[in-house]
């Protein structure tokens, strides 16, 4: 194993238990072994702190230690921010314009990828290409633009995919038409799907591996993250997207194996939002729109045929995701149906569904689940929280945290240091005790 391998994990190991330093969580899969959270809270009371934001972003807040990094537009500025706030006070540490810009169509603006931390740094990036990274005092270490490098970004509606820290490497994908779509993408050259692993610390390459696909059109566009997942020693960098999901080496990024397809007939729509989530060697990927989820067997080699697949789930219609990333949490995975509007617990093994509830409300939810403290924590377009029962699927709560007028909330929850960090369009809420540390 290289050397920088082996020091990136032992950081990570030792730091990461009650951070939240990746959107999906420590663990990458959107679960939190942090207990004795609140139970009961509102948009003034059992808060730590509130803080006003200059735009909405679909980022999910990062916490390390006593630094909370969002990424956010600014709506009166025109343009993308980073900015790092103080966890015990919420006082706003710093604040940084990345570039110009908000967006380039009505359902979403370029700060939809999360930033990430390993504890040393902090990396920010947006959907225009913008990456900047900063040290914890907001010095600017070093920044790029993918759009600029390798060409414009060839999707119908905007690319969002947020960046992974592992192993004191940082990865980002980039999975896209091979052809140009309204105006957008390359002409100059061939628009390449890939994946991209940097040197955290300088910005500088260390692999770009080209991702093929058998996809056509909307079908080559993913708005999914890269995964990492270690089953029995050996990890693999998960990708899906381009009617298939891939397991990578996180050295060199060569393909261990492949699997696909939920789309033999080629459909040229199905464009892919959910990540890949991993537990208890078992693969969990989601096929778009209101197709079935599909459980892989881990450490697979090769193409992988059906003999791959323990289940799927054309057998329960409500487990599916066209959007949310299923979270693993409690030894099961928690499906989320943005369309079907169900919450339901899976066992990995069998695709056995423990239980389903109907989602409350009217708003959809779009934001994937997160899982601590026997419980599970959902939130939609509105910003209203919901909290269920991980064991028994009922519903303990909702709370409103948004504002009147709000749509599209798309933030995680974030949790760390007995904190629940909640974002929507206009603030950024800490819940539970003001002093911590």
């Amino acid at each position: 194993m290289h050397k920088w391998m082996m020091m990136g994990m032992v950081l990570g190991v030792a730091a990461q238990a009650d951070s939240w330093p990746h959107w999906r969580g420590p663990g990458f899969d959107g679960s939190s072994p942090e207990r004795h959270l609140p139970a009961q809270w509102s948009k003034t009371d059992n808060l730590a702190w509130s803080v006003d934001l200059p735009g909405p972003g679909a980022a999910t807040p990062v916490v390390w230690g006593d630094h909370v990094f969002v990424s956010s537009t600014d709506t009166r500025e025109g343009a993308l921010v980073a900015m790092a706030v103080d966890r015990r006070s919420g006082e706003v540490r710093w604040r940084r314009k990345v570039a110009d810009g908000l967006r380039r169509d009505h359902r979403s603006n370029f700060a939809a990828p999360s930033p990430v931390t390993d504890g040393r740094r902090v990396i920010f990036y947006y959907s225009s290409g913008e990456l900047a990274a900063f040290d914890f005092a907001g010095r600017p270490l070093w920044a790029r633009n993918l759009q600029k490098e390798y060409g414009e970004f060839a999707f119908l509606w905007t690319y969002s995919s947020s960046p992974l820290l592992y192993s004191n490497t940082l990865f980002l994908q980039v999975l896209q038409r091979d052809v140009p779509v309204s105006g957008r993408g390359r002409r100059d050259g061939p628009n390449e799907s890939y994946l991209l692993a940097l040197n955290p610390a300088t910005g500088q390459n260390r692999w770009r591996h080209i991702r093929p696909s058998p996809a056509v059109a909307e079908s080559r566009e993913a708005f999914s993250t890269p995964i990492p997942y270690t089953h029995e020693g050996r990890t693999d960098l998960l990708v899906a997207g381009g009617d298939c999901l891939t397991g990578h080496d996180p050295q060199t990024g060569r393909e261990r194996w492949r699997w696909g397809s939920w789309n033999p007939s080629r459909t040229g729509h199905y464009r892919l939002v959910p990540s890949p989530v991993g537990g208890a060697g078992v693969l969990l990927v989601c096929a778009p729109k209101l197709e079935p989820v599909f459980a892989i067997r881990a450490n697979g080699s090769g193409t992988l045929g059906e003999a791959a697949v323990l289940w799927n789930s054309r057998h329960a219609r409500e487990l599916t995701s066209d959007v949310p990333t299923p979270l693993f949490y409690d030894g099961d995975f928690f499906v989320l149906s943005d369309l079907r509007k169900r919450l339901s617990r899976v066992e990995p093994q069998t695709g056995h569904v423990k239980w389903t509830l109907e989602t409350p409300g009217r708003a959809k939810y779009e934001a994937s689940p997160t899982g601590a403290d026997g419980r599970i924590f959902l939130m939609n377009f509105r910003g209203d929280v919901t909290i269920v029962s991980a064991g028994s699927g009922e519903v303990l709560r909702t709370i409103g945290m948004g504002e009147p007028g709000d749509d599209m909330i798309r933030s995680t929850l974030a949790i760390a240091q007995g904190q629940l960090f909640i974002r929507t369009n206009a603030k950024l809420f800490c819940v539970g005790p003001g002093k911590q540390g």
